[in-house]
C-alpha cells in the first residue's frame, strides 16, 4: 500500500502550489492535467482491467482530468462512454484543450439524462473538484445519486464530487468513490469526518512537481503514518520509565479505569497507580496485579499518589458527583502534566479554565459541551472546531472520531488509523491510558499524543484483522498495543 505525503493542505494553498508550478516552473497546466489523466487511467487498468468506463464530467478542471481519461481509453480501444452535465464548448482553458483533443480523436460526448443505466463498468467522478463551496444541487445532485446507487465500482478525480476538501463536511450530498486519486497537494478535508465513508482508498501523485515548489507554501496540518519508540537501554529499570496516576472508576464504573491502567501499562510505563473508590479498590487489580490500587475518598488522601507521579490521567468512568469535582481540583492544582478524559470533559465544561499542561480527549458530544454548540456543527467543520477548542483551553487537544485530529497552539495533526468496530465502550480509556503511559517517559507532550492517538488505532485495525469489526472490545487491543510498541 502506497505511503501518503504527511503534509495537508486546505484548497487556497493547493491552488498556490499550482499557480508557482504553472508560472515560476514554466510546466503548462495542460501537461499536468495530462499527468493527473494518466495517473488516474493507469490506476483503472491496475485494479479494474477489462472493465468498460463510463466518465461524469462537470465545468472546470476536473471535468478536463476526465477528458484525459476518455481520450487514453479510446486510444487504448477501451469502450468509453462520457457524460456531461455542462456545454463543454463553455469550458476554459486547459480544460477546453483536454475536450478538444477527446474529440479530435473521434470521441463522443452525451448529456446527462436520467435514462442512463450503470452496469458493468468502471464509473469515473469528474463532476466537481476542491473549489465547491455550496450544496450540490439539481442535476449535479442527481448524477450523485445515480452514481451512489449503481454497483459498480467508483474512482474519483482528485477529490469525490460534494465532499468540502477544507472541512470534509459533506455538501448537500457526496460521491461514494472507491478510490480518489489526488494530485500535487493532499487536500485535508479527504482524511475526517465523512470523509472516512467517502473517499474509498486514496492514491497519490505529485505529477512530478519538484520539492522547491512545496517548500513555497505553507501547510494547514499533517498527516500522521508511522511511530518508532526509542528502544530501551540494556540497564534500564522501572523508574526510568515513569510512574502514571490514574484517577477514576466512580462505583459501579471500575472498569473504564481499569483499561485506562492497563493500557498505561502497555505502552511501557515503569508503574502504574489508579485512585479509586474504596468499595472496589481491593479488586480493580485482579487479574492484573501489576497495577497499584489506593481507595481514596478525600482528595488530601490523594497528595502523597500525586507527588510520585510522573504524569496523571483523569476521568476514565469518573463520574460526576462532589467527590468526582474534588479529584479534580486536586489534580488541576498539582501542576502534573495532565490527561483530561470523559467525566472530567463534563466538569470542565461548565466553567472556562485554561491550562498549558494538559491534554483534553473530548469526543464529538463532548466537544460540542465545550464549546457551546451542537454535535453537528462539530461535524461540519472539525479543523475550526479543535482550533476554537485549544484556543480557548490551551494545552494539547484531540478531537476523536473518524480522523482523529491532534492540536496545539502550532500545528494540527491527523491520524486515521481506527475503524468503525471502536464505537463501544472503553476505547476511549484505554487511550487516554496509552496518552498517560507515552508522557510519564518522558516523550514529548504532542508526539507522544499523536503516537497514542496513531497506535491506539492502528491496535484495533490489527485486531479487527483477526476478528472483524463488530463486536470488538476494548480490552482486545491490548496485545496488539503491546506488539505495536515493540516494533521499530
Amino acid at each position: 500500500m502506497q505511503t501518503l505525503p504527511e503534509r495537508l493542505y486546505i484548497v487556497k494553498q493547493t491552488r498556490e502550489l499550482d499557480r508557482i508550478a504553472i508560472q515560476c516552473n514554466s510546466i503548462p497546466g495542460i501537461d499536468l492535467m495530462s499527468k493527473a489523466g494518466l495517473v488516474v487511467f493507469e490506476l483503472i487498468q491496475a485494479h479494474y482491467s477489462g472493465y468498460n468506463l463510463v466518465i461524469f464530467c462537470g465545468a472546470g478542471n476536473n471535468a478536463g482530468d476526465g477528458y484525459v481519461i476518455a481520450k487514453l481509453a479510446l486510444e487504448s480501444e477501451i469502450k468509453v462512454n462520457v457524460y456531461t452535465l455542462t456545454n463543454p464548448e463553455q469550458l476554459r482553458g486547459d480544460a477546453l484543450i483536454a475536450y478538444q483533443n477527446f474529440m479530435k480523436i473521434g470521441g463522443v460526448v452525451s448529456e446527462f439524462t436520467h435514462s442512463i443505466e450503470l452496469f458493468d463498468c468502471v464509473i469515473v467522478d469528474s463532476l466537481l473538484g476542491t473549489g465547491l463551496n455550496r450544496d450540490v444541487t439539481g442535476e449535479y445532485e442527481e448524477a450523485i445519486l445515480m452514481i451512489n446507487q449503481s454497483a459498480c465500482p467508483v474512482v474519483s478525480v482528485d477529490i469525490p464530487s460534494g465532499l468540502n476538501a477544507d472541512t470534509g463536511c459533506l455538501m448537500g450530498c457526496s460521491v461514494k468513490a472507491d478510490y480518489t486519486v489526488s494530485f500535487i497537494g493532499l487536500k485535508q478535508g479527504m482524511f475526517t469526518g465523512y470523509a472516512a465513508e467517502y473517499c474509498g482508498k486514496i492514491s497519490y501523485s505529485s505529477l512530478g512537481i519538484s520539492d522547491d515548489v512545496f517548500s513555497q507554501v505553507k501547510y494547514s496540518s499533517s498527516l500522521v503514518t508511522h511511530f518508532i519508540m526509542s528502544k530501551r537501554i540494556r540497564y534500564a529499570h522501572k523508574g526510568e520509565y515513569g510512574h502514571v496516576l490514574l484517577i477514576g472508576g466512580d462505583d459501579g464504573f471500575s472498569g473504564a479505569i481499569r483499561l485506562a491502567a492497563e493500557a498505561a501499562l502497555r505502552v511501557g510505563s515503569g508503574l502504574v497507580s489508579v485512585a479509586t473508590r474504596v468499595s472496589h479498590s481491593s479488586f480493580i487489580n485482579i487479574g492484573r496485579p501489576e497495577i497499584m490500587c489506593r481507595g481514596i475518598e478525600k482528595p488530601d488522601e490523594l497528595i502523597p499518589l500525586l507527588n510520585k507521579a510522573t504524569a496523571v490521567v483523569i476521568g476514565p468512568g469518573l463520574g460526576q458527583t462532589q467527590w468526582a469535582k474534588n479529584m479534580l481540583k486536586a489534580v488541576l492544582g498539582s501542576k502534573k502534566p495532565l490527561v483530561i478524559d470523559a467525566d472530567a470533559i463534563n466538569i470542565l465544561a461548565k466553567d472556562s479554565l485554561y491550562y498549558d499542561n494538559w491534554i483534553l480527549t473530548p469526543h464529538p458530544g463532548e466537544a460540542s459541551r465545550l464549546l457551546k454548540c451542537s454535535v453537528d456543527d462539530i461535524a461540519r467543520d472539525r479543523f475550526l472546531a479543535i482550533s476554537k477548542l485549544q484556543k480557548q483551553r490551551g494545552g494539547i487537544v484531540v478531537l476523536k472520531g473518524a480522523g482523529s485530529l491532534i492540536a496545539n497552539d502550532k500545528e494540527t495533526t491527523v491520524s486515521t488509523t481506527g475503524n468503525p468496530g471502536m464505537a463501544s465502550g472503553g476505547m476511549g480509556d484505554v487511550l487516554a491510558g496509552m496518552i498517560g503511559g507515552l508522557i510519564a517517559q518522558k516523550l514529548d507532550m504532542y508526539k507522544a499524543t499523536v503516537a497514542a492517538v496513531y497506535l491506539h488505532g492502528k491496535a484495533a485495525d490489527l485486531s479487527a484483522q483477526t476478528n472483524g469489526e463488530i463486536g470488538s472490545l476494548a480490552s482486545d487491543l491490548m496485545p496488539f498495543i503491546r506488539r505495536l510498541i515493540n516494533q521499530g
